[in-house]
């Protein structure tokens, strides 16, 4: 899903510039930075991404968009993050291996329980 939408967006590169244009620049660089993250609302993230690729989600995830925003409105900051741990985009578009070792990493942090463990 997360390979999905980044091949989607453009990679990291394409979804900082999705969040620039939606205004919303500073939340993604903190994402990205050594320093705190800063929150972002659902609605930021229907926003940033657009409804079809939040549809397009919610879709392959069997979930409705109203569950899935929340969601990656709480763990996309996390996923990014753990992507980019030198404070900056070093590769935009991760391995499949990059991105189940950070997905395991975040899901061990919470996203497992929410799904009832499963991964």
């Amino acid at each position: 899903m997360l390979s999905g939408l980044l091949k989607q967006v453009g990679g990291l590169d394409g979804l900082g510039e999705k969040f620039n244009a939606a205004g919303l620049k500073d939340i993604f660089a903190s994402w990205v930075s050594t320093g705190q993250n800063q929150p972002v609302q659902p609605a930021q993230m229907q926003q940033a991404l657009g409804a079809e690729a939040i549809q397009d989600v919610a879709t392959k995830m069997g979930l409705e968009v109203k569950t899935i925003l929340p969601l990656l409105a709480q763990f996309l900051p996390q996923i990014i993050d753990k992507l980019t741990p030198n404070g900056s985009i070093e590769d935009s578009n991760p391995s499949a291996d990059q991105l189940k070792k950070v997905l395991a990493s975040v899901m061990g942090g919470g996203l497992g329980g929410f799904f009832g463990g499963k991964s």
